[in-house]
């Protein structure tokens, strides 16, 4: 089961976190990666750790908010099966402290991005008979987050992608679907936690881990698992679908 062999996908910040958990995973199940990161140095690190265990993948650098530059990285594929869409940034702050800076990077990464994406890779995936995208959505999306406005915009903008792609593209045999994580153990969060609260960082770690009813952040390789299973033939009756990932956070956080 879940086997990826002789698929290409076609990963969004593979260089950490998620998307780096994402690439090693699928990897593993016999897909050729095609590692995409604004940092190059990691996509290349990601790279060598498949590369160390027998995989395939290849590294490219690109700004996901410039459309020639996915462009160029979707050319380069020679069939587009899978799209995982994890580049991503954050932000803390309401729409008071969010200045129009903040709002734009956060567009243009997290909703022009994925939207870049998609735009290069679905006449691919039209002309070769389909594929599967899986977008990185958030339980921001789904719930009120405090001091998170424009990363929840962002997101709500992500499933709506999700959803409208889903519905145009259904009968080219392209499924797409969006996952919504609650907080998950990442790079990011430790850089956060030493930014913001230097001297208290495990401290504020336990207070942010709990606040999912399971007691703890997901690791990104939970992550990487659910999206293995929507990439995969196992699922291919699901298309449309926003699944939270996120501990209890949306159901029983009450």
């Amino acid at each position: 089961m879940f086997s990826l062999k002789e698929k290409n996908a076609v990963i969004t910040g593979a260089g950490s976190g998620i998307g780096k958990a994402v690439a090693l995973l699928l990897a593993g199940q016999g897909a050729r990666v095609y590692a995409v990161d604004l940092n190059e140095g990691q996509a290349l690190e990601t790279v060598k750790e498949i590369e160390a265990v027998g995989g395939s993948a290849s590294a490219h650098a690109a700004d996901v908010s410039k459309q020639e530059e996915v462009v160029r990285v979707f050319a380069a594929v020679p069939k587009v099966d899978i799209v995982v869409n994890s580049a991503g940034v954050s932000h803390v702050g309401t729409v008071e402290t969010t200045s129009e800076a903040d709002f734009d990077r956060l567009y243009n990464v997290n909703v022009k991005g994925v939207y870049n994406s998609l735009y290069a890779a679905v006449p691919l995936m039209k002309k070769s008979g389909g594929g599967v995208i899986v977008n990185m959505s958030s339980i921001a999306a789904l719930v009120g987050i405090p001091d998170r406005f424009a990363y929840s915009m962002t997101k709500g903008a992500v499933t709506a992608m999700t959803l409208s792609v889903a519905k145009d593209y259904i009968k080219d045999g392209i499924r797409c679907n969006c996952i919504s994580p609650a907080r998950v153990h990442t790079p990011f969060v430790d850089g956060f936690l030493k930014k913001n609260y230097p001297g208290k960082e495990q401290e504020m770690f336990e207070k942010l881990s709990k606040t999912q009813p399971i007691g703890r952040m997901a690791k990104p390789e939970e992550i990487a698992g659910l999206i293995l299973y929507l990439c995969s033939d196992e699922a291919a009756f699901i298309t449309g679908c926003d699944y939270p990932i996120d501990g209890g956070f949306v159901k029983l956080n009450n």
